[in-house]
């Protein structure tokens, strides 16, 4: 199960990071490092089903080992105990009861083993350290104290639960009165942001006090958006105040937005806003903030997404003097000195400390740390004159274009989510195909299919062989017998021989199931993996991730855990049952009689029963996707949840996702008990039968002897449970099999260019110059929406340095995701060097050129992993991008 945690969290991290990983490219690499988690896990299912093997032999042995060792002990006891066909079948049949039980116990000790390893994991996150909440003293009545935050002595650490460790941030002393701005600067990992987070009690306190007055909203500094609605992530579960509404969208620059979405605010965002550019979702997140109306904003870097104008028109706004928390108390943690001017404090940080404090002009006068980053921008910012000058005619055509817009505001927020994209159609109505059967059964091997039935067979032939032989030596010691008697001892040792053989061929046949079973694992996750990595980055635009995690975690435990097991034990009962029927037929032939309307019975129920089963199990998996998705939603939003005091309104909401998979769950579990009432009906009409025709052939004078009909009624009482059990095995098939054909639905997903095209002739040293051409360029996302670039011609010549503007989604992305062939495109064609990009693989193409994404994206594993997955470059190479990344110093502490 730790393996499978770890398979799940890489595959969750390559999906979060999918356009990083196709932009580098490194799907090779994460391909084999999932395959190579997987491969130990494998290796590690392989040696427990064996003990499982091994169990299960000696428990499907259990009947012939008490046996033998009763009729052994009966006969060598004493020479007066005769083995006739009253005590042999008797015994048989109460021995004979012990299968099943046997059988079950068997899963039932795997069910429990997962269930106590299930239950520690729970456990030990159950009881792992929590956030105290102690660590802020909070009141969200405003007007108890003059000041917003009180920070006494504190020091405060990331570590939950540990006191001795180095604090994050050390010896705070400040007051934030009620209604001032306070800007927060210094450079990149001074602990700004985790000033924040100690204010939202994030971080343990290990001295000192934090006293926070007001109810608090957080605008984080990687937006977090959730997958409804526009309109219901900036109200975010407040009632919808259409005045105050439309002030906000047009305070923080979103109407100019809504034109561009299909459906206006009623378009619902993708999982982690992926069909929204990152100014789109850094204004959502402001937006949602500022419609609650709270007292107290703490704000992280909120426009460092976006262009700008904008940025000075949402500060002018939403955040001044004049904006629309000018009366509350704003927190904002900025990189652009100049919108410290018109703060009432300034916080400079550095290694976790307020070094300086004070308005602006009084820390220019120190000329302190702050004069000499001002000083530094400034010298950085050589038209920063310009700028300011042309500032004001920008905003003022933002302001215009605002107020244009505003009018169609009305109709765009009316626009129905009715209009959004017709759903793809999840739940499928007709029944599994023969080919998912067949697609399994080539997974497995089929000629290691064929084997186990030859196997199997021959262990149900032994069985036979076994009972019959007991049959014939009851026989010579009924008083009717005038044959020649075998000695007792033989007869003995040759049923214990048929014995010994039957759990040879038993243990032989499961191990031939368990190479199937992981043939089957091995061969339907391999090509699910292989074809998510040469999926379209249009294919993860459109699909949940939870929905594909639901595919490599539930599906694919379903198929390693379950699948093959139904298919092993359904093979069993059904020779099982045509077994004991064939045993009573040649003991009672009369009976064929009723074999057939009680197999019509049979039928007639399975084809009522199965069908619903494998509707209600496919209700359940389509139920789980939503469970797991906002889980995941939820984790990532966890500190804006818990800022905003809305994790009630989460825990509610995640219940509800799963009382509805519980109902479907319920519903099986009930459909279940309706075939069993049935099934047990249909067995004792069966052992009825056999007793009745057993009784008459004695009446009747048919000629069979009495070891023969004390087979006949001594299978028959096996076959109401192996009824039941058998066409319960049978629907779960049926609905477990459903879950390989969601993985192969998602093996044949459309699949972007070929990664290398052997013809396409380009050597290791191309680019060599690095010049780009476009002519009369078009591009869309997918088929069927609208261009996102138009007809662009354009040269860049060898060297240059080209910059690319735009306000936020103006398709600025778009060009560079163009650039990588992310996107393919519609008209038009780009080259580089001469050469197109369409006649070069992709891998071909992204090799050769770089990007620093807009989105960072780690993954779990080593640094160097994380830096170079191929192991393509040395230590020094390495070390020296991490000096020039400044990442050096840190690395070392």
């Amino acid at each position: 199960m730790k393996l499978k945690d770890e398979r799940v969290k890489m595959v969750n991290e390559v999906l979060n990071g999918i356009k990083v990983i196709k932009l580098y490219p490194w799907e090779e690499p994460m391909e084999a490092h999932i395959t190579d988690i997987r491969e130990r896990e494998l290796i590690l299912m392989r040696k427990s089903a064996l003990v499982r093997t091994v169990l299960g032999t000696f428990n499907a042995a259990a009947p012939f080992l008490v046996a033998a060792a009763s009729f052994g002990t009966f006969i060598l006891s004493s020479d007066q105990h005769i083995l006739t066909p009253q005590i042999a079948f008797v015994s048989l049949t109460l021995f004979n009861q012990l299968k099943v039980p046997m059988m079950t116990i068997s899963m039932l000790i795997s069910i429990f083993v997962a269930a106590k390893v299930s239950n520690k994991r729970l456990k030990g996150f159950l009881v792992s350290d929590e956030i105290d909440d102690t660590n802020v003293n909070r009141n969200e009545n405003a007007d108890v104290s003059p000041n917003s935050f009180e920070f006494c002595n504190v020091d405060a650490t990331w570590d939950i639960g540990a006191e001795d460790t180095k604090p994050t941030i050390k010896s705070i002393r400040l007051s934030v009165p009620r209604g001032s701005l306070v800007a927060v600067v210094e450079t990149v990992g001074s602990g700004k942001s985790s000033f924040l987070s100690a204010m939202l009690g994030e971080l343990t306190r290990q001295k000192g006090e934090i006293n926070v007055t007001g109810r608090l909203a957080y605008v984080p500094q990687q937006a977090w958006i959730q997958n409804i609605s526009v309109r219901d992530n900036i109200t975010f579960g407040r009632a919808f105040d259409r005045q105050w509404y439309e002030r906000v969208i047009s305070a923080c620059a979103i109407i100019a937005d809504f034109s561009m979405l299909p459906h206006g605010d009623a378009t619902e965002i993708g999982e982690k806003g992926i069909n929204l550019s990152g100014g789109q979702k850094a204004r959502i997140s402001l937006a949602r903030a500022v419609y609650q109306q709270d007292d107290v904003y703490l704000l992280d870097e909120p426009l460092s997404a976006v262009d700008a104008h904008v940025g000075r028109h949402i500060y002018n706004n939403v955040f001044g003097p004049r904006g629309l928390l000018a009366k509350k108390t704003r927190i904002l943690v900025t990189h652009s000195l100049l919108n410290t001017k018109e703060a009432d404090e300034i916080l400079v940080f550095n290694e976790g400390k307020i070094i300086e404090k004070g308005s602006f002009h009084n820390l220019v006068l120190q000329k302190g740390i702050f004069a000499k980053l001002i000083e530094e921008y400034i010298q950085k910012k050589s038209e920063a004159e310009e700028t300011d000058a042309s500032d004001g005619s920008v905003e003022e055509s933002v302001e215009v274009e605002i107020k244009l817009e505003q009018k169609e505001v009305k109709i765009i927020t009316e626009r129905k989510k009715s209009g959004v994209a017709e759903e793809k159609k999840l739940i499928k109505k007709e029944e599994v195909k023969w080919s998912v059967y067949g697609e399994y059964l080539r997974a497995a091997s089929i000629p290691i299919c064929i084997l186990f039935l030859v196997v199997y067979g021959i262990y149900q032939a032994l069985s036979m062989m076994r009972s019959f032989w007991l049959s014939a030596w009851s026989n010579e010691n009924d008083p009717a017998f005038n044959g020649t008697k075998m000695n007792q001892y033989e007869r003995l040792g040759i049923y214990v021989g048929f014995g010994c053989l039957e759990s040879v061929g038993y243990f032989t046949a499961n191990s031939v199931v368990i190479i199937a079973g992981l043939n089957a694992s091995r061969k339907l996750h391999g090509p699910l993996i292989h074809n998510l990595m040469r999926s379209s980055i249009s294919f993860f635009d459109t699909t949940p991730l939870g929905r594909i995690l639901n595919r490599v975690s539930k599906d694919v435990n379903t198929i390693d855990s379950q699948l093959t097991l139904n298919a092993r034990i359904f093979g069993q009962l059904v020779y099982s049952i045509l077994t004991t029927l064939t045993m009573i037929i040649i003991s009672t032939p009369i009976f064929v009689t009723v074999v057939i309307p009680l197999a019509l019975i049979y039928f007639l129920i399975l084809r009522f029963y199965v069908p619903t089963s494998r509707q209600l199990k496919r209700l359940e998996s389509v139920g789980r996707s939503p469970v797991y998705s906002h889980f995941a939603e939820t984790i990532q939003g966890a500190a804006s949840i818990r800022a905003y005091e809305k994790f009630s309104e989460f825990c509610l909401s995640s219940e509800a996702k799963v009382d509805s998979l519980v109902q479907c769950r319920y519903m099986n579990a009930i459909s279940n008990r309706w075939l069993a009432v049935r099934l047990e009906f249909i067995g004792n009409c069966v052992i009825f039968i056999a007793a009745l025709f057993a009784a008459f052939s004695k009446q009747w004078d048919w000629g069979i002897s009495a070891g023969v009909l004390g087979i006949s009624v001594s299978y028959s009482f096996n076959i109401a449970s192996v009824h039941n059990f058998a066409l319960t095995q049978l629907s779960l098939i049926e609905s477990n099999v459903v879950s390989v054909e969601r993985i192969i639905e998602y093996t044949k997903t459309p699949n972007e260019a070929e990664w290398m095209i052997e013809s396409s002739g380009l050597t290791s040293s191309w680019p060599a110059e690095g010049g780009v051409n476009m002519e009369s360029y078009s591009t869309r996302y997918r088929p069927g929406l609208d261009l996102v670039l138009r007809g662009i011609s354009a040269r860049v010549h060898p060297g240059e340095k080209i910059g690319i503007v735009g306000r936020t989604g103006a398709e600025k992305s778009s060009f560079t995701l163009a650039l990588f062939r992310m996107i393919e495109p519609a008209g038009g064609s780009m080259s580089i060097d001469g050469r197109e990009t369409i006649s070069m693989g992709l891998h071909e193409l992204r090799k050769n050129l770089t990007i620093i994404p807009q989105d960072p994206v780690l993954f779990s594993g080593s640094l160097r992993f994380n830096l170079d997955p191929f192991g393509d470059y040395t230590d020094d190479q390495l070390w020296r991008a991490l000096k020039l990344a400044h990442l050096e110093v840190v690395l070392i502490d």
